[in-house]
């Protein structure tokens, strides 16, 4: 049953009033669903602080988005690679050193089917460190700075989370064995939902409640992120897909990180928010459906201490 809390046509940016002295946090702004949230954000007189790897893409972005909105815009980035621990820890020094407040930080990069197994710096299955390590650690490292302004942290997952195990495979998280692109892509996304509601738990018990997490996903978007890092036949079936009503616009999948990053009507938290139309790939965004496995209290608390453990990051809560 589709979400009518918005109306037929569901959430669009027609509700933000102005953002003016509100600033947002993205990783991955460069391209995709994060520049198009970049782009909706500065809109509306939001500062934007993009977390990117590429520095030649970043300027470009940049400039693209100070030749639409004009020089004053107040948008820059900050080099940072999820993949390397110590990229992530540095960069996030240097968000806290030059972003006095942060009203939302979307979690919004990431790397998809990667079509044979590879270690990130730090040696950790390539989907899993960027997708989830990394931002484990860097929602860590700014959730003071969040607090502060009664501020959200927005994790942008997949509707690949119900494909591959619909768990954790603790005795082998890198995939030494059976390694799949979509199965790890899967175990990535499904490990980003449960850190944020179990992070939502945590809060919850230690009644820091000023921090809200909320979690959606693009549906079906037309986006880089295959084409960038998919292998070349499922980069094929990608673009073909481009072609019909399956698939939205890169702008249409930001909408649910926009609105999970601003709508100020969004109460419930433990919820999936995105399209709701054909299997929930594209159409009006509202609440979607969220399945039990993404929120399994006894896998959500080891994945937790198993990510401290992996980072070396520990959560003060």
């Amino acid at each position: 049953m589709a979400d009518t809390t918005f109306g037929p046509k569901g959430w669009t940016p027609a509700r933000l009033g102005s953002l003016a002295g509100k600033t947002y946090v993205i990783t991955g702004a460069n391209a995709g669903a994060g520049f198009q949230a970049a782009r909706i954000l500065l809109g509306k007189g939001a500062e934007v602080v993009m977390l990117n790897r590429s520095v030649e893409k970043s300027t470009a972005a940049v400039e693209d988005l100070k030749q639409e909105f004009g020089n004053a815009a107040a948008v820059r980035f900050i080099c940072m690679d999820l993949a390397k621990q110590v990229s992530v820890r540095e960069a996030a020094e240097e968000v806290l050193t030059t972003t006095p407040r942060i009203d939302a930080l979307i979690c919004n990069a990431a790397i998809a089917q990667v079509p044979s197994r590879q270690l990130t710096h730090d040696g950790f299955e390539s989907q899993l460190g960027t997708n989830h390590y990394g931002h484990f650690t860097l929602c860590g490292m700014l959730f003071d700075r969040i607090e502060q302004s009664r501020g959200r942290i927005v994790v942008v997952a997949s509707l690949g989370y119900n494909m591959g195990l619909k768990t954790i495979r603790f005795d082998d998280m890198n995939w030494d064995k059976g390694y799949g692109a979509n199965t790890a892509y899967s175990q990535s996304k499904l490990a980003q939902m449960m850190f944020a509601y179990e992070l939502q738990d945590k809060l919850a018990a230690a009644g820091r409640t000023g921090v809200k997490v909320f979690v959606c996903h693009p549906g079906s978007s037309a986006t880089s992120l295959i084409s960038t890092s998919g292998s070349r036949t499922m980069r094929a079936i990608w673009w073909l897909l481009t072609k019909t009503p399956m698939v939205q616009t890169a702008e249409q999948g930001a909408y649910p990180e926009v609105m999970c990053a601003t709508e100020q009507a969004l109460t419930e938290q433990r919820a999936l928010y995105g399209p709701t139309g054909t299997r929930e790939f594209v159409g009006p965004v509202g609440r979607g459906t969220l399945n039990a496995h993404a929120h399994d209290k006894p896998v959500m608390s080891r994945l937790w201490k198993r990510s401290e453990a992996d980072t070396g990051f520990t959560w003060q809560l």
